[in-house]
């Protein structure tokens, strides 16, 4: 009797691994099938619905985000982010699986922010101006169709010929005007690239350190709480070294020092990620100083901290600036 029962439970044993593993062959087989990856720019969002414009075929496609989407800012300092940080304009890398709807449900999405370009109401106030020129043009058209029909009538036509001439000039003026506003537009959005610094600021490290001290923390704190009513302000932030130690070193050092006060800005003075361009280390080159003795080294053993704003959106209002 008990040879039989182990005879029994060998073939049962033989008999599971037979049905299952076909079943979860073809599971494995369904869910490689199903993987999706998409990069390109996101064009609009509702809710925890993306749409992005695939870089590699021009159509757009739909990413879903959820409560388990990782999201993480690549770059030198890495991140991981929640979904307000996926904004239009964005370009992302997404990584998931495609639904029976054909949309792509992200299992991870990352991205490495660029300085934004033209803002969407930038774009639809050029649209607007150009159109109003084109409208006060066909109005001026009008005006001087509706002059040239009064002068050739008699004198009862006199007083139509007068309003249609005056109604040409008008639609010119009107012309003219919105032809300097649309000028003025499109030299803003040329200087959209081109950013000033309104206020800058130094903080400086010890012999082989990139951790900041108390007086370090302090002067951020001042240059972002002076400019924090700056339009449109992006921060830069540049790390150094001097020269004591390899070169190979001191890069990794300024990359290293420039990383701990972005990190400071976001964490401790409220800055939004947004508004920080990758920090940037470049070692030991570009010195402030000769590093001929200790009191130059301790010059070039630090980080640079600029506050940008772009010339086009200087052209918009006052930019009001404060050195710390």
């Amino acid at each position: 009797m008990k040879l039989v029962r182990i005879a029994f439970l060998a073939a049962v044993c033989l008999y599971l691994p037979a049905t299952i593993m076909p079943v979860a062959a073809a599971e494995t087989n369904h869910a490689k099938a199903n993987k999706a990856k998409i990069t390109g720019t996101i064009t609009s969002r509702d809710g925890n619905t993306i749409n992005v414009l695939d870089k590699k075929d021009g159509s757009t496609k739909i990413v879903n985000v959820s409560d388990t989407t990782q999201i993480q800012r690549d770059g030198f300092l890495s991140q991981k982010m929640n979904a307000t940080a996926l904004v239009p304009g964005l370009t992302i890398t997404a990584n998931g699986t495609r639904n029976a709807e054909g949309q792509i449900d992200a299992k991870k999405v990352s991205f490495r922010p660029d300085a934004f370009a033209v803002t969407v109401a930038q774009e639809q106030q050029i649209t607007a101006n150009k159109t109003a020129v084109a409208h006060a043009q066909t109005t001026a058209d009008q005006g001087v169709s509706t002059a040239a029909a009064a002068q050739s009538s008699a004198a009862q036509a006199q007083s139509t010929a007068n309003q249609g001439v005056a109604s040409a000039e008008a639609a010119n003026a009107a012309a003219a005007a919105n032809a300097v506003a649309v000028k003025a537009v499109d030299q803003r959005v040329s200087n959209l690239g081109e950013y000033a610094t309104v206020a800058s600021t130094g903080v400086y490290f010890a012999n082989y350190s990139y951790k900041l001290n108390d007086k370090d923390k302090a002067t951020l704190d001042q240059l972002i709480s002076s400019n924090s009513n700056v339009n449109g302000y992006r921060i830069e932030i540049a790390g150094y070294t001097s020269s004591t130690g390899p070169a190979t070193y001191n890069q990794k050092l300024s990359e290293r020092r420039a990383a701990a006060v972005a990190q400071y800005l976001r964490e401790n003075a409220g800055v939004p990620m947004w508004r920080i361009l990758v920090p940037a280390g470049y070692g030991e080159t570009h010195p402030a100083a000769s590093n001929g003795d200790s009191k130059d080294r301790a010059l070039n053993r630090r980080v640079e901290v600029r506050i940008m704003v772009s010339k086009g959106l200087q052209g918009d209002s006052q930019v009001a600036s404060a050195q710390p």
